[in-house]
């Protein structure tokens, strides 16, 4: 039950994180304007902050009693905190940093001059986008999806802190693996489940690895 709720929340936190962070890359790598360096900063938090202080964060912000919590639970009545959808929403955050930087790095080894070209002859920004841009970074954008979601499946301190430890509900595998080891004569099965959070993470590399390979040869044509 763990490892297919790992799976689960690590999928949804890879794609509901996806199009922000494409959006956020977008702008840090395109655009200039006044508060870039904060942008930047506060997408990059995740990385230096402890990954307790972003799940309590998120608590104060999403918990029933947060302003945004709140709202989502009056108006729709949707809660987030302490349950599956709340874990993959910390999943999300702190992976958030890894797509942003994967996607911008994929932009920035774009060839402007591609753009450019297709301006002058009448394309506008978004076919630009569309038809340039997006095809150009889609092999960086498959690298950012496949280390999120690889660093998803091992996330602990955001999601025991937002969305508390709930066999059945919220317990993700590696919340699982502390609770085995909680327990008297408990080390075999957290031995079990590790084995399996280690053949993931394998496999899970194993794919970026491949992808990014695959963006290298992508961007020497």
């Amino acid at each position: 039950m763990a490892v297919r709720l790992t799976l689960l929340v690590a999928a949804r936190a890879v794609l509901f994180g996806l199009p922000p962070a494409l959006l956020a890359a977008y702008a840090l790598a395109r655009w200039r304007f006044p508060g870039r360096g904060l942008l930047n900063a506060v997408v990059n938090l995740p990385l230096v902050l402890p990954p307790v202080v972003v799940g309590w964060l998120l608590l104060l912000m999403f918990g029933v009693r947060g302003p945004l919590g709140a709202w989502l639970f009056s108006h729709f009545g949707i809660r987030l905190a302490f349950t599956s959808a709340g874990a993959s929403l910390a999943c999300g955050v702190m992976i958030f940093p890894q797509m942003v930087r994967a996607v911008r790095q994929g932009l920035e080894s774009v060839d402007r001059g591609l753009e450019d070209a297709a301006r002058t002859l009448g394309a506008t920004r978004l076919d630009c986008f569309l038809n340039i841009t997006l095809p150009l970074i889609a092999p960086g954008v498959l690298v950012a999806a496949l280390a999120g979601y690889v660093a998803a499946l091992g996330e602990f301190g955001a999601v025991i802190t937002f969305a508390a430890n709930i066999p059945g509900q919220t317990q993700t595998l590696p919340l699982a693996i502390f609770t085995a080891l909680q327990v008297p004569g408990g080390e075999a099965q957290a031995g079990r489940l590790a084995g399996v959070s280690i053949l993931l993470a394998l496999a899970g590399l194993g794919a970026a690895e491949w992808a990014g390979r695959g963006l290298q040869r992508w961007l020497g044509r």
